[in-house]
């Protein structure tokens, strides 16, 4: 290594990694103050609090690590230009491509290092922080209860309207909808107070209602007797409900049933996931098509029908048969309420159909925006450096004035286009291919554009070929009334 390359690699250097861990600081402040009201006042142990910041911070890499790579660019050919450097390394014969050589090459082996890191680091930190997370809800069961929302908590939905003491293990105007085999809410629980016990050691919890009144309704075989929606209600003074908690809460960090998330998954767990979810809605499709064609008698349509026998309508022409003529009044009347029937029952299979493919398909999009993201946050890095080296070389200041700002706000614009991209791409309004690439797609020209300018010497914008012609008019304009 030359010692151009040498110096110019560590000057870099020594401005990338203290701006990383500032960045990466203010970030993990700002989880900290996300995840506020499940730390504080919870009584955890320092070694709890360190587990739950070391394993927040590889999933604060994707935003830092561009960020810090388009600042440090921007900052060190700003600080090369504005001390002259490069109009010393031109005069020599090296030109600005010459002396991004160096640094180009180790951006390369920094965004195949951040694709590494997203398959393989991410994935196991996040898996781990959801574990500690539902580990500290099993120690700490209030946390997971939100004042005047439905929470889910083991096998009941609970909303309470506040909640007090020195544990939150209070609660006041208490509601529960117990969960069953059958869908529906059919068990409802009301009371004034109520207060939750549980032990540190037991994966179970209970909940002391006090004041309170239990509904449930009752399901009767018969359609007569369901019409009348009949229920049974019990009021009393002091109710006990032992709560299970370890679906929420299990110790396990290598559990599989908190390892299917989308951003805990490598790339082979993505693609595995993609094809099972892309099978399971074509195959409910397909299914209710063909129970849809089974119910409205598609494929026997014209199999118990013989066409000669039906009378044809003499209002009408020859052509056009009249269907109905050949059945007497009751029968029409059955046909007529056989078809709403059918109708209904098709009606209510395609919404039911629509609600969970909708649901099914939100899922697939994050699949799949998780998985070209991976591949994203590598290209992004190479295409931010080519952005900012040849930024600061225009702009010709170093620093952390201007460069600063100039950086934040392209990063920030490129930021937020991800986030709308992504946004509506989860929802089904654009393919989750562009709703992961479309920010990267944005400054892959703008990086073309600025080193092609950087290397000819010219600025962003050359104010002459707008200001000349406004000359040029007013001087004709000039000479003209002169003569």
């Amino acid at each position: 290594m030359k010692i151009l390359d040498r110096y110019i690699l560590t000057s870099f250097l020594r401005t990338f990694f203290p701006l990383f861990i500032i960045i990466m600081f203010i970030l993990l402040l700002q989880t900290i103050w996300l995840f506020i009201s499940e730390l504080a006042g919870k009584d955890l142990d320092f070694s709890v609090i360190i587990k739950f910041l070391t394993f927040a911070t590889p999933r604060l890499i994707p935003m830092v690590l561009p960020l810090t790579i388009l600042l440090t660019s921007i900052m060190i050919f700003g600080n090369f230009a504005e001390n002259y450097e490069f109009a010393a390394m031109k005069s020599s014969g090296i030109s600005l491509q010459r002396a991004m050589r160096t640094l180009s090459i180790f951006i390369f082996f920094v965004g195949i290092g951040a694709f590494l890191f997203s398959n393989t680091v991410i994935p196991s930190s996040e898996k781990r922080f959801i574990n500690l997370r539902k580990n500290i809800v099993k120690v700490k069961p209030a946390m997971v209860i939100t004042p005047n929302q439905f929470n889910d908590l083991g096998d009941i939905n609970i909303k309470v309207s506040e909640k007090y003491g020195d544990n939150d293990q209070f609660l006041k105007d208490v509601i529960i909808h117990k969960k069953a085999a059958r869908p529906g809410n059919f068990t409802v629980i009301k009371a004034v107070e109520g207060e939750l016990k549980g032990s540190v050691n037991s994966d179970l919890i209970t909940l002391v209602l006090n004041d309170g009144n239990y509904y449930d309704e009752i399901q009767q075989r018969s359609p007569k007797r369901r019409n009348k929606l009949p229920f049974a209600k019990t009021h009393f003074e002091k109710y006990i409900l032992n709560i299970d908690l370890s679906s929420l809460g299990n110790v396990d960090m290598d559990a599989q049933q908190y390892s299917k998330g989308y951003n805990m998954l490598n790339v082979n767990g993505l693609r595995h996931e993609i094809d099972t979810l892309s099978m399971q809605v074509n195959d409910e499709i397909r299914g209710t098509g063909e129970e849809v064609n089974r119910r409205i008698g598609y494929e026997g349509l014209n199999r118990n029908m013989k066409i000669d026998t039906v009378q044809v309508s003499k209002n009408e022409s020859k052509d056009t048969l009249d269907l109905m003529s050949i059945f007497s009044t009751t029968q029409k009347i059955q046909i007529y309420k056989s078809a709403i029937t059918n109708t209904d029952g098709v009606t209510r299979k395609i919404n039911t159909l629509e609600k969970n493919t909708t649901t099914k398909r939100r899922f697939l999009n994050k699949y799949e925006m998780s998985l070209h993201d991976k591949y994203a946050l590598g290209i992004s890095c190479i295409l931010l450096f080519f952005v900012g080296a040849p930024l600061g070389a225009i702009i010709r200041k170093g620093g952390l004035g201007l460069p600063i700002v100039i950086g934040v706000v392209l990063f920030l614009t490129y930021h937020f286009i991800g986030i709308f991209a992504k946004n509506s791409a989860e929802e089904g309004g654009i393919p989750p291919f562009i709703g992961s690439w479309l920010s990267t797609f944005i400054i892959f020209p703008l990086s073309i554009f600025l080193t092609r300018r950087a290397t000819t010497d010219q600025g962003i914008f050359s104010f002459d070929n707008f200001i000349q012609p406004v000359r040029d008019f007013f001087a004709k304009r000039a000479s003209k009334s002169k003569k």
